[in-house]
């Protein structure tokens, strides 16, 4: 892989584009008018790994929230604005680090001067968020549907309405709810400016169905060496949303963040309870942070090979368990109901040594 070099922009103190690494992003789900459960919100997803945050802003309610929301937050902030180009003001004196608009559809010419330019004094870039589903009605009877090059004119006609006004901290999203498409709308884009890119695949549907569509659309994307920053867009708690795009991004070696848990999909062989073992293990290593392997076997064909090659892991038999560190073994356990808290002492004696060097 070699990733496209494109523009660095700043956004809070976050760099995204040039050399810096793809960045993790999300939305909150809160009514922003609810500055406490929007603040906790984004606590969460800080906590998760999560870079930058958006939030819808709909209203004046809402703009007025945002700073008292920016002064608790501890990440960089993106206010989403939609029709009314006096909520970007509004965000913007508040304190907002980026903006997601579409130039096309807040106004007039005069509105989107009002806009550059306070983006300017703020030092704040711009997103220029395409979608398919929201597509300027001349385009969609241009190419008779929101297709990859319907985005990309969209998108280019937004650039120019910027780069008119001298305006150039920019970045790009082209979504759709479609792989295909939305992969064939930045590959042509990539082409046509240095800007940096947000990739995702937008109305990407529950949990598995979203976190399958986002791997596949943005992996290949990544792959190609395209993308800058991205979001998986699940119908689901957001926080959900980061531990999938840091998966995506460690199965392509661009990003690691917490351990990555090896285990197998069971068979007829398997003689402990190895889906709940390995479930109950993920969610006690959810918040940490440092990377390492950890394999949680079944059967003795593969069992003792992974959980040998892992940094820590465990490989189960009939009744028993038998924990390896760094490819020795360590003990035995006996008896299901103690493969859990032993194998959870081993990782924490694991980390603290870890911590201590």
């Amino acid at each position: 892989m070699e990733r496209k070099q494109t523009r660095a922009v700043d956004i809070g103190g976050v760099g995204i584009g040039g050399d810096n690494p793809v960045r993790v992003q999300s939305m909150c789900n809160t009514d922003t008018r609810d500055v406490l459960s929007t603040v906790a919100q984004i606590n969460q997803l800080a906590e998760a790994g999560c870079e930058i945050v958006r939030l819808a802003v709909p209203d004046d309610k809402a703009a007025a929230a945002l700073k008292s929301i920016r002064e608790q937050s501890s990440v960089p902030l993106i206010a989403d604005i939609h029709f009314d180009y006096r909520l970007a003001l509004s965000a913007l004196d508040a304190g907002i680090d980026g903006l997601r608009i579409n130039p096309g559809n807040i106004g007039s010419e005069n509105k989107v001067d009002a806009v550059v330019q306070a983006a300017k004094q703020h030092g704040v870039s711009i997103r220029i968020g395409v979608n398919g589903g929201s597509l300027e009605k001349d385009l969609l009877a241009k190419f008779g549907g929101p297709t990859p090059e319907a985005m990309v004119e969209s998108g280019l006609r937004h650039v120019a309405l910027l780069e008119k006004r001298g305006f150039h901290d920019i970045k790009i999203s082209l979504k759709t709810s479609s792989v295909l498409n939305t992969i064939k709308a930045y590959r042509l884009m990539t082409d046509k400016v240095d800007y940096p890119l947000h990739i995702g695949i937008t109305e990407a549907g529950t949990l598995v169905r979203g976190a399958v569509k986002s791997a596949v659309g943005l992996g290949i994307l990544l792959f190609d060496g395209i993308g800058d920053t991205l979001r998986v867009s699940l119908t689901h708690d957001p926080v959900a949303e980061i531990g999938v795009a840091y998966e995506i991004l460690r199965a392509l070696g661009l990003r690691e963040r917490g351990p990555e848990i090896i285990s197998c999909p069971t068979c007829g062989r398997t003689e402990i309870k190895l889906i709940e073992l390995a479930e109950q293990v993920e969610e006690a290593l959810r918040g940490v942070e440092e990377v390492f392997t950890v394999a949680v076997m079944g059967c003795v064909v593969n069992g003792p090979g992974e959980a040998r090659e892992a940094d820590i892991g465990i490989a189960g038999g009939r009744d028993l368990g038998i924990i390896f560190r760094k490819g020795e073994v360590v003990r035995k356990v006996k008896g299901d109901e103690n493969l859990l808290p032993e194998f959870m002492k081993e990782i924490e004696a694991f980390l603290r040594e870890r911590r201590s060097e």
